[in-house]
This record gives C-alpha cells, structure tokens and sequence, in this order.
C-alpha cells in the first residue's frame, strides 16, 4: 500500500495487529507488517509517488517476492455535498485530473491531444467488494499536482468530471506504476477537508485518518482474498505457459 507520508501509512498500519519491521530497498523503505500488507510513504505528488512504487514494485519482483495488488491510500479533498468530512471513498476511476493543455477552448485531455492516458479503472469486481466491506462510497477520484484552493477551480473540475468524489495528489502516480508491472491498482481515500476555497478551520484530518483505520480494518478481508485470488490465477497462468 502507497501512501503520500508517513501519518497515513501509519494509519493504515494501524488496522493490521501484526508487527511491523523495516525493510530498506534500494531508494526507498518499505513497511512490512508480519500478516499483513507492505505499506509504503511513496511522497507527496504524482511523480514522487510513481516513482517511489515503482521502485518498490522492481525490487519485490527482482527479489522473487512480487506484489499481487498495489493500494494506493490516505486522505482527501471531498467534492461536496457528495463525499462529507470523515466518508471514505474507493475509486472506480483514478484520473489525472490537469495532465492536458490549457486552450482558448479550455483544458484539454491529454488523450485528446493523441496521447498518453489520464485514467485508470482498478477492477470492478474488487471495487464492488471493497466499497461493500468499507462502506464506502464508489467514484472518480482525481489526482492533481496543485491541491485545488478557490471555488471556481472546484466548480471547473466538477464541470470537467461529474463523477468525481475526491482529489488526491498520488492515485495516478501510483496506478502508472502499478500498470508498467502489470498489478492491478486500488484508490481508497478518507474525506479531510472539502475541494475549494482553503480554509484550515474546517480540516478534519485526525477524523479522515481515524477512518482510514477504520476503513482498511473492514477491507483487509476483501485485500487478502483478493491476493489469494490473483496469486492463485497467476500460478494457473505460468502452467498453462509452461506447459
């Protein structure tokens, strides 16, 4: 699991009753609780984030010990009235929300430039078991690289994607990494502050961690069956190759 910092992960940790020992790979230290996932602070940012799980991802497989699932986790702007303080939201779409051109005619995709890509669609079976397990509410979970401050920006990203629940700043990041090694990726965030205006008086992040505890106590059933099963397709995939 890929958090931005460090408290996140903590929280996340949190929801495992196993110990936690330090494994340092090459670039980056990693998490690993005796039982439980391998969590990550990958950095704040989209590249920082690609970056940080990527390396992670290299150095499990280089080691024989490959990721089934990568999560990308910790907490967000909520578009409301949709996604309140406190509510936890998994991504059925993760879309880099400003990766485009700015135009006369507004911002443009940069798939609509003829490149690249701007979403990913983690799988719907595991989503649907997710948000059922959690609670959670299902949507578009945006990642930008400037945290959005005023309530036109807010109104123009709820224009551009009216599906969208939250922003973030690593989902994307995370979820390019995770598709350069074909592992299928998660989004689940906890709802801090709202998306527009900033105003810290009205951040409730010891809340939105609280509920990521909460919320990745109720999914750790759903993220180990989920490995089994995927470790278990992937042992069927290598016999039927080698055979």
């Amino acid at each position: 699991m890929a958090t931005a910092v460090p408290v996140e992960r903590d929280a996340v940790a949190r929801a495992f009753p196993g110990p936690v020992r330090e494994v340092a790979l090459p670039g980056v230290t990693v998490h690993e609780v005796t039982g439980g996932p391998a969590l990550l602070a990958a950095g704040v940012g989209p590249a920082l984030a690609a970056a940080s799980t990527a390396g992670a991802l290299t150095a499990a497989a280089l080691g024989g010990r490959p990721y089934h699932l990568v999560v990308s986790a910790g907490i967000a702007g909520g578009f409301a009235p949709r996604a309140p303080l406190g509510a936890l939201v998994v991504a059925d779409e993760i879309t880099a929300a400003d990766l485009g051109a700015e135009t006369a005619d507004g911002f443009l995709p940069v798939t609509d430039l003829g490149f690249g890509t701007v979403t990913h669609r983690p799988p719907a079976a595991l989503v649907r078991d997710a948000s059922a397990a959690a609670g959670a509410l299902t949507g578009t979970v945006l990642t930008v690289s400037t945290v959005t401050g005023t309530a036109a920006r807010a109104a123009a990203l709820r224009a551009r994607h009216p599906r969208a629940l939250a922003e973030a700043m690593e989902g994307f990041g995370v979820a390019e990494a995770a598709a350069a090694h074909g592992v299928p990726v998660l989004e689940v965030r906890a709802v801090s502050n709202p998306v527009g205006p900033r105003d810290r008086a009205a951040w409730r992040i010891g809340d939105a961690l609280s509920a990521l505890t909460e919320g990745f106590g109720k999914l750790a059933p759903v993220l180990e069956s989920w490995n089994r099963h995927d470790r278990h397709e992937r042992l069927e995939r290598l016999e039927r190759h080698e055979q």
